[in-house]
């Protein structure tokens, strides 16, 4: 073969791939890519070395087992008010990813215009362009992050097909309110615009109630809302997370499911579905936790050069570093990594306009000894 024309010519690998491999190259403490540095809990490994033995290692459900589907309904219910059916408006996913691929490539067709939030997380334009969709991206301003209604409004036209929102925010640790959600609301009315959003981190939230696309009924008629067990349960490697939708959005979304991955990992999905029901409280204790240590992260960083901005949500921390140098933030993120030990992300590398303001990302989902030996560098330099 001599020529082979990329559909995705300007994509390489991730910045989170890069910066991790990067760290391992130098030794430095990792705290780019966002993953846990600490185990998951021992009764949920415990039931999914049952669930191996007692024999389900074959395909289970497409859609996913009915106790995993069950659990979710329950929790979604206490949470939100939101009665989905385990039957037609549950599926578990491959990963959060993978349904968020799913959801766009089940919606969006040749012509069609998706509006998107810069900083972005770096897999929505991808997928976007592959159906032959187009991103209008709409920049947030830091240090609030906060989306622009007035700009949303003027971006919106018969072209529109969805709208992909962050809430809790990666990058940025911004959390949508209630007023966002009714503004959204109000510019969607009357229209046939789909919306998706990524809700990973709805557990992680410091700053009063998750305010999901789930818990007003307007906005959950037209909506895929994605969560994922890897963030909720320290389980990033399982790759499993789920996504709701009403009937007629699930059926056109189990359309592409069923051949991009057919179903997910049996023993895990049993496994999650039995802690679920034995620790139902697991979930409502992840803000307190996260915001220890985030709380933790933040003061072993007071009195260094780095201007932390606010983070109301995830598990991760955005900082200035214009007192240390003037360096592109992606030259800063690497030189911080080889020369000082510590690994972030350039938010950079969430804009697709390549815009630098100046900022990098911790993540703070470590343990406390991992935080403390970071602070100790980062204050040092």
């Amino acid at each position: 073969m001599k020529t082979f024309s990329s559909r995705l010519p300007q994509v390489g690998t991730t910045i989170f791939t890069v910066m991790s491999r990067l760290a391992n190259e130098h030794g430095a403490i990792n705290l780019s890519q966002g993953f846990p540095d600490f185990s998951p809990p021992a009764l949920l490994l415990e039931r999914v070395t049952h669930h191996m033995q007692a024999g389900a290692n074959q395909y289970p459900p497409m859609a996913g087992v009915l106790p995993l589907r069950e659990a979710i309904a329950e929790k979604v219910a206490a949470l939100y008010g939101a009665n989905y059916d385990v039957e037609t408006e549950i599926t578990v996913t491959a990963g959060a990813t993978q349904a968020i691929f799913t959801a766009i490539t089940a919606c969006v067709r040749p012509g069609d215009e998706v509006i998107v939030f810069a900083p972005v997380y770096d897999s929505y334009l991808p997928a976007i362009e592959l159906q032959g969709g187009t991103a209008k991206v709409i920049n947030l301003a830091p240090p609030g992050f906060r989306p622009n209604w007035a700009e949303v409004a003027a971006t919106i036209n018969t072209r529109t097909r969805l709208i992909i929102l962050n809430t809790p925010h990666n990058p940025t640790g911004t959390v949508w309110t209630a007023d966002d959600m009714r503004e959204l609301s109000r510019l969607v009315c009357n229209t046939d615009i789909v919306l998706l959003g990524d809700e990973v981190y709805e557990h992680i939230i410091f700053n009063g109630p998750h305010a999901s696309l789930a818990r007003t009924a307007e906005l959950r008629e037209r909506s895929f809302v994605v969560s994922s067990f890897g963030k909720t349960f320290h389980i990033t490697g399982w790759k499993i997370a789920y996504c709701l939708a009403p009937a007629a959005l699930t059926a056109e979304f189990r359309k592409v499911h069923q051949f991009n991955v057919f179903t997910v990992h049996h023993p895990s999905q049993l496994a999650l579905a039995d802690f679920m029901r034995a620790e139902p409280g697991f979930a409502a204790g992840l803000a307190a936790f996260y915001q220890a240590k985030r709380d933790f992260f933040r003061a072993q960083l007071a009195g260094s050069r780095f201007e932390l901005l606010p983070s109301d949500g995830t598990y991760f921390q955005l900082a200035r570093y214009e007192r240390i140098n003037r360096m592109p933030d992606t030259e800063f993120a690497r030189w911080l990594t080889i020369e000082k030990g510590v690994a972030v992300i350039p938010v950079s590398a969430f804009m697709p306009d390549g815009t630098d303001h100046g900022l990098i990302r911790f993540c703070f989902a470590k343990n406390e000894t991992t935080l403390a030996a970071a602070g100790e560098k980062l204050r040092a330099v």
